[in-house]
């Protein structure tokens, strides 16, 4: 049993440390990569020159795109959008810092209002300049119910915002949310563009008008994304003066593009990246992460309803094991949403791999070993489906090393490789092999995965999770400003999520990035589940320079 952290005494320190360019263990075997993926053409928008000339433009590979680019629907809510800013913004090391606002906010009336002034000269990629009206509307249409925003719960404690002038604007809290700062990297969208449309179905979802450093160019859905630098822009002209998204849902495909040149970097798993490891003109980044990887147990399943099955499951699963084989080492047993060394991490609910125990609790309840060694209770086989997104090498892998931990304690587990418009109906009845995981503050990540007032709200609560002790220990970490009580609230999740688990915590992940070495100024941050096409090296990408 680890020792308890006093974390009501450092409360600003709730970051992971920061390791850049890690050395990577060597995979037991090269990776077979596909023949003729070779043969894609580069994303981008035009030739590279040499020397100098290259660094100027980059094609990055990533696994996914948006749905979205509009923030209205929460796109860049985290921060670290290209194209928009919010009131604030994230260092290196994730504290919070001036963006559109001039300083972080004058905080009063005990914690419920905050008074953001905006800085002088801002203007949008159209040339139009920011006022204090537009922040107003950006947050206003978020709130509004019409407004598909499936994290609109995330600025719950918000009762109202207004514009004091043209340069001052002023939320005031329904009651004090201690990390409401944070909440305000959200970024802010031109009134004058997106008022005039449908915040749902409107072009600006497409073809957004921001104040960030670059301006999308060309969104081809399914295979780019190209942006250029704004001239606008209030922080200067990057020195990346265009770059490139390339999406490349397959992780053997993006790396075989990576080597032969197509792409200049991309995020990959730990065993093809460690392909790249001697090779002389890349260069790898290794990003700790809140990034989980669990099973979601939907309550209405009729296997994984039983809460025997899910603690049984919770007790067969070998983390260690996964970290070891699946991640070559890069990342760590996942005991819950928090990781282990993370502050607000509660000392003591660790679970060892533990097979016999696992069958002592199915025996208990009633699951009794059957044909094929699977078990089964009044008739019904312990047996479900369990999806992950297809072309996700590490997601089939968690899966299938699930699946066979499950089949040693008498549950079969049916694995299942799909797309998520396949996935996403079924996610209230059958299990998925989901990721998660938010920086910043507990209530951050644990809020949208446990509450039962968003079970099935998009990819809220996926699992349906339905525990009232669980969402009165959320209301009150959102609710409290008292560090003691806040941690107290977590501690009790942290705890009841050991005898009732919606989930089973796999692994936390690092994550791995290759890039051509001819840039200077990146760097990594901790960084959340929603990663590649905003976070990664890439994060700061108007600050890099080329090498000389």
């Amino acid at each position: 049993m680890t020792a308890r952290r006093t974390r009501w005494t450092r409360r600003t320190d709730r970051r992971l440390p920061i390791r850049t360019g890690l050395p990577i263990r060597s995979a037991a075997a090269l990776v077979a990569f596909a023949a003729g993926a070779t043969a894609c053409s580069a994303p981008s928008d035009g030739g590279k020159d040499d020397g100098a000339g290259a660094a100027e433009s980059v094609v990055i590979g990533v696994a996914s795109e948006p749905d979205t680019l509009s923030p209205l629907l929460g796109y860049g809510k985290d921060g670290n959008s290209k194209i928009f800013d919010g009131l604030l913004a994230r260092d290196t090391d994730l504290k919070l810092k001036p963006a559109l606002a001039t300083a972080l906010p004058k905080v009063t009336d005990g914690g419920r209002t905050y008074t953001y002034t905006l800085r002088d000269g801002v203007k949008f990629s159209d040339g139009e300049p920011l006022t204090a009206q537009d922040v107003v509307y950006t947050y206003r249409t978020v709130l509004d119910e019409k407004t598909n925003n499936t994290a609109r719960s995330e600025l719950d404690a918000v009762e109202g915002v207004r514009a004091s002038g043209d340069d001052t604007v002023v939320f005031t809290l329904k009651y004090p949310y201690a990390p409401f700062a944070a909440r305000t990297v959200l970024p802010i969208v031109p009134e004058h563009v997106a008022g005039k449309q449908d915040p749902n179905t409107g072009d600006f979802n497409t073809e957004p008008v921001g104040t960030g450093p670059y301006v999308l160019t060309n969104w081809s859905k399914g295979e780019k994304l190209a942006f250029k630098a704004n001239p606008h822009y209030w922080g200067g002209r990057p020195a990346v003066k265009s770059f490139t998204m390339a999406i490349v849902p397959d992780d053997n495909v993006r790396a075989t593009r990576l080597r032969s040149g197509d792409l200049d970097g991309a995020v990959l798993p730990p065993n093809l990246a460690a392909t790249f490891q001697k090779d002389d003109g890349r260069r790898t980044y290794r990003a700790r992460s809140y990034d989980f990887r669990a099973v979601t147990l939907p309550t209405s399943g009729k296997v994984t309803g039983d809460r025997a099955v899910r603690r049984a499951l919770d007790a067969a699963v070998d983390r260690q094991a996964m970290v070891d084989k699946i991640l070559d080492g890069a990342g760590r047993p996942a005991y819950g949403p928090l990781p282990v060394d993370d502050p607000w991490y509660e000392g003591g609910i660790e679970r060892p791999h533990d097979l016999a125990g696992a069958k002592r609790i199915l025996d208990a309840a009633g699951w009794k070993p059957g044909s094929g060694g699977i078990r089964a209770k009044d008739g019904r086989r312990a047996s479900f489906t369990l999806y992950y997104p297809s072309g996700d090498k590490v997601r089939q892998d968690h899966a299938l090393a699930y699946a066979s931990d499950a089949k040693k304690a008498g549950i079969e587990v049916k694995v299942e490789g799909a797309t998520w418009e396949v996935i996403e109906p079924r996610m209230k009845s059958d299990a998925v092999l989901a990721g998660f995981g938010s920086v910043g503050d507990p209530d951050f990540g644990l809020y949208t995965l446990l509450h039962s007032a968003l079970a099935g709200d998009g990819f809220n609560n996926m699992a349906h999770y339905d525990n009232p002790a669980v969402d009165e220990a959320l209301d009150a970490g959102r609710r409290s400003q008292d560090p003691k009580v806040r941690a107290a609230a977590y501690d009790k999740i942290q705890q009841a999520l050991v005898g009732d688990p919606g989930y089973t915590f796999l692994t936390h992940i690092d994550h791995l990035y290759v890039l051509a070495d001819r840039w200077e100024g990146l760097t990594t941050q901790l960084e959340p589940h929603e990663h590649g096409f905003a976070s990664g090296p890439w994060w700061n990408i108007e600050d890099w320079r080329p090498k000389k």
